[in-house]
């Protein structure tokens, strides 16, 4: 993937900015001198190792793309350069639509008709109101993870009708580029979190041909029914746990819910104590649960040799459904 300096960046076209940080699965949105600056943070990160330099680097280009996207509001109605006329305006029109911007782009986003009947109710509550308020607000002192549009991913992925696994997790990475709306997956070109590559180790051992690919990409599991699911959907850079309190367990707790009352036969994978005590009203006559330690190396390695992946397949194809092939291209 290339590399960017300041002055390569600074000359590039909003599009042909757009377009780098696209493949980058980093945001879109933003005036140009934003996208400049995730840009260019994204180039650091690529230059160094994943040290604490290289978190302090990345902090220093967010903070300044977020400063000027901060500051927009306040720049409304001053003289603007022509030839920016029309980057603003289709930046606007991008907010506007959930590229970034209002918190009902996250509801916006959600395109799946199964979840959308399922889910708007919820929706029109006062705690998931108050949700997107406090996103919001959080987005005008720091950088939210992920973008708006991406934070509902796991209901596109997998839609209701084809949910056959679910695998829970705790909140969103807290990097930018590294979350997008399915829990434990970074996008291609984005390094392997620590966590799955354990994962990654026990399937080596428990899946008969898999072979570790070289990212972390986990859209082809969500794809074939593997619904992958934060507990907490949203977080602030740099600090985990961050949005654990502002509504969005009461909102997953319910998505668990409706799971479990409407499906029968799901699997689900619980790695660790927070998932497990999340999963607890489950239905075992109904379901089928799995438990095992964290995948974290925090864990000590306790989750290796759970054969959680076999065991799945085992019991899918008790039920006549198709099993998942958990291999990853590369």
């Amino acid at each position: 993937m290339e590399v960017y300096t300041e002055a390569q960046a600074s000359k590039m076209k909003v599009p042909e900015l757009k377009e780098a940080l696209k493949a980058r699965g980093l945001a879109t949105s933003g005036t140009k001198p934003a996208l400049i600056a995730r840009l260019i943070a994204a180039t650091k990160r690529k230059r160094k190792d994943d040290s604490e330099d290289e978190d302090e680097d990345d902090d220093d280009g967010e903070q300044a793309a977020k400063k000027d996207e901060d500051s927009r509001p306040a720049k409304k109605g001053k003289a603007k350069k022509a030839s920016s006329d029309d980057e603003d305006e289709d930046d606007a029109k991008e907010e506007a639509s959930g590229g970034g911007g209002g918190g009902g782009g996250i509801v916006e986003a959600l395109v799946d008709d199964g979840w959308k009947e399922l889910l708007s109710s919820e929706f029109e509550k006062p705690y998931f109101k108050k949700i997107l308020q406090f996103v919001e607000g959080e987005k005008k002192k720091t950088m939210v993870h992920p973008p708006d549009h991406e934070v509902l991913n796991a209901f596109n992925y997998t839609p209701f009708d084809q949910v056959k696994v679910v695998i829970i997790g705790q909140d969103p990475y807290m990097r930018q580029g590294q979350a997008h709306g399915v829990c434990f997956s970074v996008k291609k070109g984005v390094k392997i979190p620590p966590s799955l590559k354990t994962i990654y180790n026990e399937l080596s051992t428990d899946i008969k041909g898999f072979k570790a690919p070289n990212h972390g990409y986990l859209e082809k599991w969500a794809r074939q029914g593997v619904l992958m699911i934060n507990a907490t959907l949203t977080v602030n850079e740099g600090k985990a746990n961050s949005h654990e309190k502002c509504g969005w367990q009461t909102f997953t707790d319910r998505v668990l819910a409706l799971v479990n009352e409407k499906k029968e036969g799901v699997v689900f994978l619980l790695w660790g104590g927070f998932a497990i005590k999340k999963a607890k009203d489950v239905n075992k006559k109904r379901h089928h649960v799995l438990e095992a330690a964290h995948p974290s190396p925090l864990a000590g390695g306790k989750f290796l040799g759970c054969k959680h992946f076999s065991k799945c397949n085992e019991l899918l194809e008790q039920m006549g459904k198709e099993p998942i092939d958990w291999t990853l291209g590369p």
